[in-house]
């Protein structure tokens, strides 16, 4: 599973749940993963022992204990380690603090976001799974807009409710991230909470932003559309309303002219310019004030970043979001998103 990034030098501990899966089949919410070499020691208690043993890939020891940071001084002790590295974005002041008591002979090395580096290159495995998970995203898509064609009369926070029902089918995929969905002005917001005081009706304009996981791995899509006699939120709709419409060509233009563009090679500020660029000749650049993509994979947010300070370079084998936007605050929103990955220097729509 392993990407194709050149490994670290010194051994490292993750605590963070889609690291411990990437590097042992197996992830929960207690553990330390300690990467020594070729070895990997799965540090948790006794609630989750039983179950790692049982999940985790061959070569993996599990390590059951009470406390996982003597644990861990204890392995490093036997291990001979001088030095180790450590996210610091994930460990605590209070865990940082007990491991330079524990490890005081360690040159602890702190690095953030050191493991999405590890595997911002996906492998064929990976890209798969991400290619199915949007797939299947894809497809609840469809049938929650063939839903929402019975829903009027339903408000923001109930119908947010049962679209997650549609993207798990029920309960047999779990979602990426809380999903968004709005009306009219509420999706002026681009990460919105559901209004039950928002009510759906014929002539509405609404935005849905959902994913799910495919064994472990995420999708992510947003679609926007003019609820009328048919929906697919699918599908790219042709609305009725001039001024959305205008705005909604435009975010169109952005999306599509950015993946046309983009190529291996480029950083993540020059993808980002792409579809901002268009979106600013356009007279909205005021109005699109978010990153145009981020990596996906394990994690839904993960590296590159495709953003206006993002100087790292895309490579092959990466997958990240085109989503640019367009916010007019209590009008409308409007977000169009896909998900791509790098194939022989272009962009591939997955």
């Amino acid at each position: 599973m392993h990407s194709k990034n050149n490994k670290l030098n010194s051994p490292y501990i993750i605590t963070q749940e889609s690291a411990q899966y990437y590097e042992c089949s197996y992830c929960c919410d207690h553990a330390i993963v300690l990467v020594c070499g070729s070895e990997r020691f799965f540090i948790t208690d006794g609630r989750y022992s039983a179950e790692a043993r049982a999940s985790v890939k061959s070569g993996v020891e599990v390590i059951e204990c009470q406390d996982l940071d003597e644990a861990l001084g204890q392995i490093i002790q036997k291990q001979k380690i001088s030095s180790l590295i450590f996210d610091s974005l994930h460990i605590s002041v209070a865990r940082f603090s007990k491991m330079t008591t524990l490890l005081s002979d360690v040159a602890l090395i702190p690095k953030a976001n050191f493991h999405q580096e590890l595997r911002i290159v996906k492998t064929e495995e990976e890209i798969e799974k991400i290619r199915i998970s949007q797939m299947l995203n894809r497809e609840a898509f469809v049938r929650f807009g063939k839903f929402l064609e019975q829903s009027i009369g339903k408000n923001e926070r109930e119908l947010q409710f049962l679209s997650k029902g549609f993207l798990t089918q029920n309960g047999q995929y779990d979602l990426s991230f809380e999903p968004i969905f709005a009306i009219n002005e509420n999706g002026a917001k681009p990460h919105a909470l559901p209004m039950q005081e928002s009510i759906l009706k014929r002539g509405d304009f609404v935005l849905f932003d959902a994913g799910i996981k495919y064994k472990h791995y995420c999708s992510d899509q947003t679609r926007c559309a003019f609820f009328d006699d048919e929906i697919a939120l699918m599908e790219i709709q042709q609305g009725k309303n001039e001024r959305f419409q205008k705005i909604y060509d435009i975010v169109r233009e952005a999306k599509d002219y950015a993946i046309e563009n983009l190529q291996e090679g480029m950083s993540g500020r020059e993808i980002d310019a792409l579809a901002r660029g268009v979106i600013e000749k356009r007279g909205y650049g005021k109005f699109f004030m978010h990153s145009t993509g981020h990596g996906i994979g394990l994690d839904i947010h993960e590296l590159p970043r495709i953003g206006p300070r993002s100087e790292e370079i895309i490579q092959e084998g990466m997958v990240f979001s085109v989503e640019p936007g367009i916010y007019l605050d209590g009008e409308i929103g409007v977000r169009l998103e896909d998900l791509v990955v790098i194939r022989n220097g272009r962009a591939e729509i997955l």
